[in-house]
């Protein structure tokens, strides 16, 4: 695989790895669940890219006598494993997260801290979003970006596009939902925003 294939899903690495911790940390100071979910999608985020990986270093395998075709299909199979995890884990945790919320309201923390890790996961993501599109951008060619993807045999190719783009849209969401949950005093707003992010996921 060439060697450009790889900076999207390294950069998109390095952005989940070092926000994770601040959401976290924000989100426990500010008792905000909406932020406990952006940390716990940070975390699914870094173990897709670390599956990306391993899939795409085992399909590069040479031939063998078990495998007289190669190994191409581990990255279909761990690229599968990436969209269960999305799905899955990350979406589940959300909701329950959200509803619990919803349910058991609890005084908000100050929420500056959730703005300033916002803002810079919001910088790190786009950052991260533009270097996929443009990877991808040069290797699809004279096709539509639609037809590139559909005629993708590189799953990684696209799935860190897509992974990116959620995220951007996940904290877009959530920095709203915040400001309106400030704004109007109504805790339950940062349950919705939970919510939310699952279906960004």
């Amino acid at each position: 695989m060439a060697q450009r294939s790889y900076l999207s899903i390294y950069s998109a690495l390095a952005a989940n790895t070092l926000i994770a911790v601040t959401k976290f940390i924000a989100g426990v100071i500010s008792n905000s669940s909406a932020m406990i979910s952006e940390g716990i999608h940070s975390v699914i985020d870094t173990i897709n890219e670390l599956l990306l990986l391993w899939g795409i270093k085992q399909s590069n395998r040479p031939k063998d006598a078990n495998h007289p075709f190669g190994y191409g299909r581990e990255l279909f199979f761990w690229s599968f494993m990436v969209s269960m995890l999305i799905f899955g884990f990350g979406g589940g945790i959300s909701i329950y997260q959200g509803i619990i919320h919803i349910i058991h309201r609890s005084a908000s923390g100050n929420p500056f801290w959730n703005y300033i890790v916002l803002f810079a996961s919001f910088v790190f993501e786009t950052a991260s979003l533009i270097i996929a599109a443009i990877e991808f951008n040069k290797k699809r060619g004279n096709k539509t970006w639609w037809k590139a993807i559909k005629d993708s045999k590189d799953p990684s190719e696209f799935l860190v596009l897509f992974e990116d783009g959620a995220a951007v849209i996940g904290l877009s969401i959530v920095a709203v939902c915040l400001w309106l949950r400030n704004y109007f005093q109504m805790e339950w707003i940062d349950g919705l925003a939970s919510v939310l992010v699952a279906y960004c996921s």
